[in-house]
């Protein structure tokens, strides 16, 4: 899944802004094969052309109307717009026609089409047909936003024509379209709240403080449903479940965080039926849970997820989507890199980075810029503990580079980690004025704990002490910043950048892996003796 996560598609350009181009050049080739059929169905010269259009753009690296119109001198360039956004609409009506037995929102959109298609024809009774099993699918597929669509029409049927249709239609749809409103109102309300706090952590990470956790905590309350039921349908239980996630994750609460991923994930094995129908959802609970396994240490129960997931990305259904697949793709690679963390086997982590690295450069198109930031991040991190800080130096530099709103404090956290690397490497010039810029981002961050403070502290002083003071300013180093695991809030810095290992491999004169694989082989062992007592 790591080496190659689209087997089926060519290598994707790096420059792609053309949508036209963006469009053709994701398609596999079975999706080619499909389009030339179906346009060749019809010989019109328009069709034929577009045809001629298409074969060009899909055998170029990068777009250009220049280049399009020198292979194609029978066009004029005024035509060219037009021909574009024609072929364009007829890929897209390929694409809908070969989908449409894989989605349920294809397949419902289309039962309603038709179903409008025969009320205008004035078949009312064909169209209530079609209908009514319209609505026999969405419900058996929680796609409760269809059935409002569904019975709006039905009521507009039954409200301008006389079909006899049932007796007491009215009566039941009103009841019908009621329920639905009620049941709509409040997935909206719960999919928004888990939406939000989703969106609060992307933008700024964990919790830094009280305050950013009384926040949290009055957004949460907020927004929760009135009602103090426990939700029933399955979309309101999700976005509960999803709300509840982030809202632990983002105050570090990690215990909670994985009793709600857990929950998240058994929700879809309760329901198998809803893997197919919301893929994406299952994949990311699957995401999480390994996220909570992961800062939980949880050496046992992290392999069997990841294995979970590994398993569910070879199926068809992952298989034939290019969303799900990158999906996967991205999880699976997190996960492992994390796998590597926890064990302390970096060289390991080294090995995967190859197949990663062409991964995202083969989707780079599909992929939005915070799974990159946050992949270059664990790079980073992985060639630091290796020793490589050139290569690790290189990665942070994308990130500090990118000039997005996205994860503040992943942009905080990788300017300390460069200040680190450029210790080890020795440019203690750069000591003079680096850990006052990085101290000032922080700051205007608002990123900066007492921990930090610390380690910039550390930094600035242990730079121009001579070697044989360094130990006991280590040591002390050491013991001060073991003081803050004992504060929550102090901890989050060890969410990104294991500082006590680092610090312990200074004392020690141990490579920092060796430490940190020295600490997985003393917990296995804690968790083997617990489990014989």
């Amino acid at each position: 899944m790591l080496a190659v996560v689209d087997r089926k598609k060519q290598q994707m350009p790096i420059h792609a802004s053309d949508i036209l181009f963006q469009l053709i050049h994701s398609l596999e080739k079975a999706e080619k094969r499909h389009f030339k059929l179906y346009i060749n169905r019809s010989s019109a010269n328009e069709n034929l052309k577009i045809v001629q259009l298409f074969n060009v753009i899909d055998k170029l690296v990068v777009y250009d109307d220049k280049a399009v119109l020198k292979k194609l001198p029978s066009f004029q360039k005024n035509q060219l717009s037009n021909l574009k956004a024609h072929l364009y609409k007829q890929i897209l009506a390929s694409l809908r026609l070969l989908k449409s037995d894989s989605s349920i929102d294809l397949q419902l959109n289309e039962m309603f089409d038709y179903a409008h298609i025969l009320y205008k024809k004035g078949l009312f009774q064909q169209s209530l047909r079609l209908l009514e099993k319209a609505k026999d699918t969405a419900r058996a597929n929680q796609k409760i936003s269809f059935l409002a669509q569904i019975i709006s029409l039905e009521k507009r049927i039954e409200f301008l024509h006389i079909t006899r249709s049932t007796p007491n239609k009215s009566e039941t749809l009103s009841e019908e379209a009621e329920s639905v409103s009620r049941h709509i109102e409040e997935v909206t309300r719960l999919s928004n709240l888990a939406l939000k706090m989703y969106s609060f952590y992307i933008k700024h990470g964990h919790a830094r403080n009280e305050q950013d956790e009384e926040k949290i905590k009055e957004f949460l309350k907020k927004n929760l449903p009135s009602q103090p039921r426990q939700p029933t349908g399955f979309y309101e239980r999700l976005y509960l479940l999803q709300s509840y996630c982030w809202y632990a994750f983002i105050r570090q609460d990690f215990l909670m965080y994985y009793r709600y991923a857990q929950k998240w994930v058994d929700l879809f094995e309760e329901d198998a039926l809803m893997k197919r129908v919301e893929t994406g959802h299952y994949i990311k609970g699957l995401h999480n849970l390994m996220n909570a396994h992961f800062a939980l240490r949880n050496h046992k129960r992290f392999p069997q997820t990841l294995a979970q997931l590994e398993a569910f990305a070879q199926t068809e259904r992952v298989e034939e989507n290019d969303n799900f697949r990158i999906q996967c793709f991205l999880y699976i690679a997190q996960a492992k890199l994390n796998q590597h963390f926890l064990t302390g086997d970096f060289e390991g982590g080294l090995a995967q980075l190859p197949a990663i690295k062409l991964s995202l450069k083969e989707n780079e198109l599909f992929i939005d810029p915070h799974r990159v930031m946050v992949l270059n991040y664990k790079m980073a991190c992985l060639y630091y503990g290796s020793g490589d800080y050139d290569s690790c130096v290189d990665h942070l530099q994308d990130i500090i580079n990118n000039n997005s709103d996205l994860r503040n404090d992943l942009q905080c956290y990788a300017r300390l980690l460069h200040l680190l690397a450029h210790y080890e490497l020795g440019n203690y010039s750069l000591m003079e004025y680096l850990p006052k810029s990085v101290y000032r981002f922080m700051v205007k961050m608002e990123n900066l704990s007492s921990i930090e403070e610390e380690i910039l502290r550390f930094l600035r002083k242990s730079s121009f002490t001579s070697k044989d003071k360094m130990k006991p300013l280590l040591e002390t180093f050491l013991k001060r910043i073991k003081e803050f695991e004992k504060n929550r809030f102090e901890t989050r810095v060890f969410a990104y950048l294991d500082i006590i290992s680092w610090a312990e491999s200074k004392v020690k004169n141990l490579p920092v892996h060796k430490i940190i694989h020295q600490k997985y082989l003393t917990e296995v062992a804690g968790k083997k003796k617990s489990l014989t007592v």
